[in-house]
């Protein structure tokens, strides 16, 4: 009896919110299409009409300050190699990349985002180098700080860079497990921030790495070390050129479907930032951006934190590609992207194509 008492209830509830629901939208419809908000009284391409009253009434706006720009860096000295499938793209050498981080930082773009070409004698199956308080990536961190010291550096916590097998942990019969993995994610993260990362970025989409990287970054007074999880991070075609940059794409066994999301899946999405927020990330990713910008809308309206997007490297090599053929204008439809992820709720956005953006909106 109380079971269906509840029931009718329910039922008269719901019927009740529909009804307010369809009532309230009615009216809003009755009063935009009112005979005072009809045209010709309404003519919305007034406001449309010239370049000064455009750029006044624009409801979302792009910045240099809304940029990340990704650095591959290489060991030696006055080393560059192009990234043929990444146009526009090089690996360099610690000296090198200081100085092309000077050019970036006086374009007015904050943070650098970086990822280590590790040599091969330097892997092995469970990315030991990572762990090395002397590997590449902690001396490029130092000496960028130390010449740059206003500058934000973002580091890649993951073991791909480092494995023989090119995947982002330990592989045990074919399969990442994951909580020696996690163990071993947080010995790396220590040694990035001992060297002075900003902000360490775990992209390994292991369960539990963002809890026990900050715990450990707690007890070792590392107060102000920030966390930007790669919490949405889909098992996705469009990493391509960023394998070949690195130099995992030949070395990578099987795939990534077994710890990177299903493409098909947005609930899980929530799921995955809201467990990150709550085990200590300060911000979150969602990668790759352009496919999923219905995740970073959804997540925009879900969570109150900053949000990023990585504009990854499939997507800026196939803007590059269709602009060499003379397909499209870069320039347009890279505005047009990165405008794209603001308007979607992004605080902040890794791309490629940075500096050439920082460079359009400064007229140069």
């Amino acid at each position: 009896m109380f079971a269906c008492s509840f029931m009718r209830d329910s039922k008269k509830e719901f019927k009740a919110s529909l009804y307010s629901y369809f009532f309230s939208r009615y009216k809003t419809l009755m009063n935009e299409t009112s005979p005072n908000h009809i045209f010709p009284n309404t003519r919305l391409r007034r406001t449309r009409s010239a370049g000064w009253i455009r750029n006044m009434v624009r409801e979302t706006n792009l910045a240099p300050n809304d940029l990340i720009s990704p650095l591959f860096v290489l060991e030696g000295a006055g080393r560059e190699e192009e990234v043929e499938s990444l146009p526009g793209v090089a690996r360099r050498s610690i000296d090198l990349t200081i100085e092309h981080c000077k050019e970036i930082r006086d374009l007015g773009i904050p943070a650098v985002a970086l990822f280590p070409v590790v040599e091969a004698d330097k892997k092995d199956k469970t990315g030991s180098e990572s762990r090395n308080q002397d590997n590449l990536m902690c001396r490029a961190i130092s000496a960028i700080k130390a010449a740059l010291p206003d500058l934000g550096i973002i580091t890649d916590v993951a073991l791909d860079p480092y494995t023989t097998h090119g995947h982002d942990g330990v592989m045990r019969d074919d399969y990442i497990v994951n909580d020696e993995t996690v163990a071993l994610l947080v010995k790396q993260a220590m040694v990035q921030a001992q060297a002075g990362a900003d902000i360490i970025a775990p992209s390994d989409m292991m369960d539990g790495r963002v809890a026990a990287i900050r715990k450990a970054l707690e007890e070792n007074k590392f107060y102000n070390t920030m966390i930007l999880s790669y919490a949405a991070k889909y098992a996705s075609g469009f990493y391509g050129p960023f394998r070949d940059a690195v130099g995992s794409a030949d070395t990578l066994q099987g795939n990534k479907k077994s710890y990177q999301m299903d493409p098909a899946n947005t609930d899980e999405a929530m799921r995955e930032i809201a467990l990150d927020i709550a085990e200590g990330a300060d911000m979150v990713m969602v990668k790759p951006g352009g496919p999923y910008m219905d995740i970073i809308a959804r997540a925009k309206t879900s969570f109150n934190v900053p949000l990023f997007a990585y504009h990854v490297s499939g997507e800026y090599a196939g803007l590059k590609a269709a602009a060499a053929n003379e397909w499209l204008d870069y320039d347009i439809c890279l505005a047009e992207t990165l405008l794209g992820f603001k308007r979607a709720g992004c605080a902040g956005i890794l791309t490629y194509g940075a500096m050439d953006m920082a460079r359009l909106l400064q007229g140069q």
